[in-house]
């Protein structure tokens, strides 16, 4: 089985964060990767990855990173594939992390989620791919409207909560 989308953290301490986006993943069935790189301690390990993930067969690069969170840039710089960027909270309220992620250069994009959001940066990938993949829309639509109806249900339990001046 071959990864179609690999998540990538600047270190393992990143993992509870990105851990998120390969949970929604294995809920989609989409075969993927986890490794960790680091674009200041291991930046040719990072331009082989960077450089080799289209040849492999990854669609999507979902990179997280935190205070000066160069990974998800660096990457993006060396692949034609597009990568999310994950801003992870390291240190001022993951505020470095997203100015780092987000003020990109012109013609290297990074898609960017909000801090320590890895599962949406998963959903962004999922969708990404479903615009050429008809049952893997499907499988979005249907998990859109699974969130649709947890909200269905939840104003179902509120109004069963009784208050004295709760008009609804």
């Amino acid at each position: 089985m071959e990864p179609k989308v690999s998540i990538i953290m600047g270190s393992t301490s990143d993992l509870d964060v990105m851990s998120k986006a390969a949970q929604l993943l294995e809920e989609f069935e989409i075969p993927f990767e986890m490794n960790a790189l680091s674009a200041h301690r291991t930046p040719d390990e990072v331009e082989k990855f960077a450089k080799g993930a289209n040849n492999r067969g990854v669609k999507v690069i979902i990179a997280g990173a935190g205070m000066a969170a160069h990974l998800p840039g660096v990457i993006a710089a060396m692949t034609p594939l597009p990568v999310i960027g994950v801003p992870i909270n390291a240190s001022m309220a993951g505020f470095d992390s997203v100015l780092s992620i987000v003020q990109m250069p012109p013609g290297i994009p990074v898609a960017t989620v909000a801090v320590n959001g890895a599962m949406n940066a998963a959903i962004l990938a999922v969708q990404m791919m479903a615009t050429g993949d008809p049952s893997l829309m499907q499988k979005m639509i249907d998990y859109k409207q699974t969130l649709k109806q947890k909200i269905i249900k939840a104003n179902q339990e509120l109004a069963e909560v009784k208050y004295q001046f709760k008009t609804n």
